[in-house]
């Protein structure tokens, strides 16, 4: 019996691409930095976080003749470093650490640094999506913007506690004890007023609920703790919308700087399909539906399930250039909106989408939600999708779609034109005419389509 091993021939040797390469394994307080060994007598080198430490890095890199840089992307510690190698001229690429883990069992700050730069020298990195800088600049107010939100919300939980203490159910009878009736109300408590129905009267005409029904769930127990620390938490939300609204000027002021694709005046911007849109929630009071179509080219808000928040989230995020990606299969994949198969032994063990950490995704996914409600045909495509899979895998389904259209609207800068939820159901009621008249054929029968409904009689 013939024994199998190794084909017979020359071992194939894994050519080095990147000859000029280093690895830098980067920490809190110290760099690693690791140089191809003919380029220094000491190959590998430490340096501090401090920024003049960083400019000896780059000073050094220099000298080694290093023309391509490659770390991981390890918390924010990364960022100084990135930028700094960036403008002084050399390619950084950012990898992710689950991607280049080193032997089991030899772990230390220089052997990372070391396979870093041996891994980058054979071309097997892959560095991680950044997008230009101006889009990072965009980027950084926007999440700004959704940290101040979020700690908003906070202090709304807080206010809604104190007034729960107090047996105050006023969140009981109005949608928002943050909307136009529950902040007079709340005014005129911290001003001092204690009369129920003198407070009811403060109520909104468009309010559901009657006087006498709010004035019946402002009956409580006006405790002086829970006063004081309603009175604080009230203000510090104050705080926060101002620094809310600062944020949005300076969003609206940097989206200035982009070049126009269209001319606001020449081109108007559509108007909305079903009349004025109301500002619901956190979205911004100022005008960005204009500065944000002029720098696409496109209103991104015709899109079902689609808002200002929505669109500037999603471009910080992707930018503007969709060729960063070679088809919207990369991109959705990227974006962890398709399926991840996993094929072992000629079996398929898993196709459930990847778990990743992206707010585009996330963006996606709550208009997928919203955009499954309209009567589109996107909303079609969800209800369809959900009566078979299930609602999480609809809304998947549904994003994936969404980030299809924008992939192609910023690859081709054409607007997206609903085609209606009856056009959608009419195209998939002749897919399923044209699956059955196949499958017929299949069988040797030939499918005949009857036009005329007749009872069935018994």
């Amino acid at each position: 019996m013939r024994r199998r091993g190794r084909p017979k021939g020359k071992r194939v040797q894994v050519e080095v691409v990147n000859p000029n390469a280093a690895g830098i394994d980067v920490g809190s307080e110290v760099h690693y930095v690791a140089v191809p060994p003919d380029r220094d007598p000491e190959p590998v080198r430490s340096f501090k976080c401090f920024t003049a430490d960083l400019n000896v890095l780059a000073d050094w890199l220099d000298e080694c003749g290093i023309e391509t840089v490659a770390m991981e992307s390890t918390s924010v510690y990364w960022i100084p470093v990135y930028q700094i190698l960036e403008s002084r001229g050399f390619e950084v690429i950012l990898v992710n650490a689950r991607h280049v883990k080193n032997v089991p069992g030899r772990k230390t700050d220089v052997l990372d640094c070391q396979w870093l730069q041996q891994l980058h020298s054979y071309g097997l990195l892959r560095g991680s999506f950044r997008p230009e800088d101006r889009i990072c600049v965009l980027r950084s107010y926007i999440r700004q913007r959704d940290n101040l939100v979020k700690s908003a919300g906070a202090h709304i939980q807080r206010m809604q506690k104190a007034l729960e203490q107090m047996n105050i159910q006023l969140h009981k009878v109005i949608t928002d004890i943050i909307g136009v009736t529950g902040i007079r109300i709340i005014e005129a408590i911290l001003n001092g007023e204690r009369d129920p129905t003198k407070l009811a009267q403060l109520r909104d005409h468009r309010t559901r609920s009657t006087e006498e029904t709010i004035a019946k769930s402002l009956e409580g127990d006006w405790r002086e703790e829970h006063l004081f620390s309603l009175r604080q938490e009230f203000e510090l939300y104050q705080i926060y919308r101002e620094k809310i609204t600062e944020c949005d000027r300076k969003i609206e002021a940097y989206l200035g700087t982009f070049e126009s694709k269209v001319d606001p005046e020449q081109k108007p911007l559509p108007k909305f399909k079903h009349g004025r849109k109301k500002r619901q929630g956190n979205q911004p009071e100022l005008d960005l539906r204009t500065p944000l179509y002029r720098m696409i080219g496109v209103d991104f808000t015709a899109l079902d399930g689609f808002d200002v928040l929505t669109v500037q989230t999603i471009i910080s995020e992707i930018g503007l250039d969709a060729t960063k990606w070679p088809t919207e299969k990369h991109f959705s994949s990227w974006l962890g909106l398709c399926p991840n198969n996993k094929v072992t032994g000629g079996r398929v063990k898993d196709t459930r989408s990847k778990k990743v950490v992206n707010r585009a995704a996330c963006a996606f996914r709550m208009a997928a939600q919203a955009a499954g409600k309209s009567h589109t045909a996107l909303g079609g495509y969800y209800r369809r999708m959900r009566n078979r899979l299930g609602p999480s895998k609809a809304n998947t389904a549904t994003a994936h779609k969404l980030a299809c259209i924008v992939y192609r609207t910023l690859k081709y800068g054409k607007q997206y034109v609903d085609p209606g939820v009856a056009y959608y159901e009419q195209k998939y009621r002749q897919r399923v005419l044209n699956n059955l008249k196949r499958r017929a054929r299949l069988l040797g029968y030939e499918l005949i389509q009857n036009l005329e409904l007749r009872p069935v009689v018994s």
